[in-house]
């Protein structure tokens, strides 16, 4: 198979996700049967959250998915990298997310080898929010994908976060956000405990009572697992980078939330 060529007027250039439609002949109605995909056993992907701290953004979501009133998935991973300074989280139908995460990592990663430059974090919010409104049809058959992207922005030394709507409208929020089944109540949780000088620690420990909380309300949220060892996954994005807390840390957390008198909310 040789490499593709086009005309000056025709290339594609820095964007990977043009190139993979023009020559894959992508058509997105397609994918999905002309009767519609409600009544398919879709797995679903539900809370996530991210909130900026002192020294960046930290992001956090929960390990279930749902198919209808079932579990389908007690250990789906639902937080990722998009590049180094980046990170994206998915709420919705789980396999068309988790590849439009796939095609905006190596969307960022394929715009940088060809110009030279990374995105900046607009630049890359903007992405996102274009494979989001390319992926309407299929939103509008049932199978709706929702992302959370969060970063540092090396130009103004600062974390900031962006929510999206189903139509690709990306909304930059001043403090923290939430999206998915329980994203009401982590965002509420959130809201109460914020403070702009948080540290490290304090972030994460808001995040993880966030989604606890979100886990008590929500059936599709899913809480600790205690028992087989399944917690949910949580980031950090600051100057260094993207940094994946551990389960040891997270689990200890959550140990020492749950044996609390009265809990989460005490």
């Amino acid at each position: 198979m040789g490499l593709p060529l086009f005309s000056p007027g025709d290339d594609p250039g820095p964007d990977f996700a043009a190139l993979v439609r023009r020559t894959q002949a992508l058509d997105l109605d397609r994918l999905v049967a002309a009767g519609g995909a409600s009544s398919l056993p879709i797995r679903h992907a539900t809370t996530v959250a991210a909130l900026r701290y002192a020294d960046g953004v930290v992001m956090a979501g929960d390990r279930r998915a749902t198919e209808g009133n079932l579990i389908a998935h007690r250990g789906i991973e639902k937080v990722f990298p998009a590049d180094r300074h980046s990170a994206v989280a998915i709420a919705g139908a789980a396999g068309p997310a988790i590849e439009m995460v796939k095609l905006f990592q190596t969307q960022l990663e394929h715009y940088e080898k060809v110009e030279g430059v990374a995105l900046s974090l607009e630049g890359k919010a903007n992405q996102l929010g274009q494979m989001v409104r390319d992926h309407l049809p299929m939103a509008m058959q049932g199978l709706a994908v929702v992302p959370l992207f969060a970063g540092f922005d090396l130009r103004r030394g600062t974390g900031r976060i962006f929510t999206y709507d189903i139509t690709g409208g990306h909304y930059e929020e001043a403090d923290h956000g939430a999206t998915g089944s329980g994203g009401r109540d982590a965002r509420t949780t959130v809201k109460l405990g914020w403070r702009p000088d948080m540290g490290r620690d304090e972030a994460i420990e808001l995040l993880v009572r966030a989604l606890y909380e979100a886990a008590d309300e929500d059936s599709a949220t899913g809480g600790p697992d205690l028992v087989r060892g399944i917690f949910p996954v949580v980031a950090t994005v600051t100057a260094d980078g993207y940094e994946r807390v551990g389960d040891p840390e997270v689990a200890e957390r959550f140990a020492s939330l749950v044996q609390r008198p009265g809990g989460a909310s005490s």
